[in-house]
């Protein structure tokens, strides 16, 4: 039986999936091939890049689209070198002639890699192994090197730059095209080099690129046919709004589909027995174990979050605040796949929005007693008024310790309330966030399972409090309102946060039941 893939390059004999040359251009990518391009393959951790690599390589070494050598390797044993030039080098020499003898059968150009002495002229070595390797055999080479943003410093100059110096031999004495695959777009690296005593733009080092390709996510047809195979294989079958929930929680990540998938078919015993469909709060439960069980990829994800460049876009993104980030900032964080390749800049995807406040909040969540049974009236209706009472004395006792030792402080009000929220909701119901970017505003919809089916849905929008207090309260109603009709929601509540220096608790906390345009009745909390 297949299963979803979560670790390592998909094999269609083992894992449900999309044919990894379907994702990106395919025409496209022959083209750059057969006009002898170096171009860049870039996108976020486990998207795909690697298995795409490899279809191609084999595309390529049968045949079909040409008389072509095709060889992968990748790079990322030589990171460990640093800056020891020599060390990176003959790492990657070693991968080439390993690749050379296992892919293409070529004994020779494996035993030349074995004697080259790298320590002697480093900054030409790699070089001058490709001309020999190049000219060994009259089929064009295509190179593929994989993870080439792992190699640092004065390491990754010599490598690009020596790539950069043969690329006028291509294609007799040097590869006709080849690929460079990472993270980010080679234009975009920094590289810190010692020897040079400045930073060095990757776009300088390697200013040879023809294209720079961005590996997307899955499209929605996409996850519906990962889905699908599965039903195929094994008669499971997903109820119509089971699959829209995997796609609208994870937008086509790909890990996440995965792992999502892999979670709700095959980790959960109760689930494991097929008979029956599985259900939208089938999904969110899978949803849960998996940021509960915070797996390589969400830890990763998490620690991210610690780089104040990413720091920047974020927090602007979780108070809805003004963003102070460069455009540098902005593009690293959108290929570490935190936020949306697209505009507006938002988070990537629910489930990131999901992890990163939780992440933040982590320690103060533990401190937060879980009186869930409080709030329940015996109908097992959520009283959002009492719990949003119980959170103004909360938050009058210990945001300001808390905020003080946040990490994203501007952030501080938003994520303590979050944190309460979630504490107290999610052991029944669940959150969903919404954050907007320089509106001063981030809207929650909490989400309470009623035993009838129908679930309760509380809008809960937060705003802060910089200028005049009824005008904000006044934007803050329509904005409210607004996002109850999309949301559905039964009721509204408007969260002011007054962070603004010399205000008494006196003056800050309030109650106070207001009429929104439009009519919609909206309880307004001072904080």
């Amino acid at each position: 039986m297949r299963d979803f893939n979560t670790a390592g390059p998909v094999r269609a004999d083992m894992h449900y999936c999309i044919p990894p040359l379907e994702r990106p251009t395919l025409a496209e990518v022959l083209a750059l091939v057969r006009r002898e391009r170096y171009f860049v393959l870039h996108a976020p951790r486990q998207t795909g890049k690697t298995s795409a690599l490899l279809a191609l390589r084999d595309l390529l070494n049968g045949g079909s689209e040409g008389d072509y050598r095709c060889a992968y390797v990748n790079v990322e044993p030589a990171q460990t070198a640093r800056e020891d030039v020599g060390r990176a080098i003959g790492t990657i020499v070693d991968r080439m002639g390993t690749e050379a003898r296992h892919t293409l059968g070529d004994e020779a150009t494996a035993e030349a890699a074995g004697a080259i002495d790298t320590t002697i002229r480093p900054d030409n070595a790699l070089a001058a192994f490709l001309a020999k390797w190049s000219a060994a055999d009259p089929r064009p080479l295509v190179l593929l090197i994989d993870e080439i943003d792992a190699l640092v410093g004065d390491s990754l100059v010599s490598v690009l730059r020596q790539l950069r110096a043969g690329y006028p031999d291509r294609p007799d004495h040097f590869p006709a095209s080849l690929v460079l695959c990472g993270i980010r777009d080679v234009r975009d690296y920094r590289i810190h080099a010692s020897s040079e005593r400045e930073v060095i733009a990757g776009g300088s080092a390697f200013n040879i690129k023809a294209e720079s390709l961005r590996l997307g996510d899955f499209t929605e047809a996409e996850v519906r046919n990962l889905l699908g195979q599965h039903t195929a294989e094994t008669g499971q079958a997903f109820a119509p709004e089971a699959v829209d929930a995997v796609w609208e929680q994870t937008r086509g990540q790909p890990w996440l589909v995965n792992a999502l998938a892999r979670e709700l078919c095959f980790e959960h015993q109760a689930l494991r027995l097929r008979d029956r469909p599985l259900s939208e709060a089938d999904v969110f439960a899978a949803r849960e174990a998996l940021i509960l069980r915070r797996d390589t990829h969400i830890d990763q994800l998490a620690d991210k979050l610690r780089e104040p460049r990413v720091r920047r876009v974020i927090e602007p993104l979780l108070s809805g605040g003004d963003a102070e980030y460069s455009d540098r900032d902005r593009e690293y964080v959108r290929d570490l796949g935190l936020v949306a390749p697209d505009a507006p800049l938002r988070i990537a995807n629910p489930i990131y929005a999901e992890v990163v406040p939780r992440e933040l909040t982590w320690v103060l969540q533990d401190e937060i007693p879980r009186r869930t049974a409080s709030y329940v009236d015996a109908d097992g209706r959520l009283d959002l008024d009492a719990l949003l009472a119980a959170f103004q004395e909360f938050f009058r006792e210990n945001s300001e310790h808390w905020i003080k030792r946040a990490q994203y402080t501007e952030a501080g009000p938003q994520l303590v309330l979050q944190a309460f929220l979630h504490r107290i909701v999610n052991a029944t119901g669940r959150i969903e966030r919404e954050y907007a970017l320089g509106s001063r505003r981030v809207d929650l919809l909490v989400v309470w399972p009623r035993e009838t089916g129908r679930a309760d849905r509380f809008v809960v929008e937060c705003k802060l409090l910089r200028r005049g207090r009824e005008r904000t309260i006044e934007r803050g109603l329509e904005q409210t309102a607004a996002y109850m009709d999309i949301s559905g929601a039964d009721a509204g509540h408007l969260v002011i946060f007054d962070m603004r220096e010399g205000r008494s608790w006196d003056e800050r906390i309030f109650r106070e039941r207001r009429t929104a345009p439009g009519g919609k009745r909206i309880t307004v909390w001072g904080m």
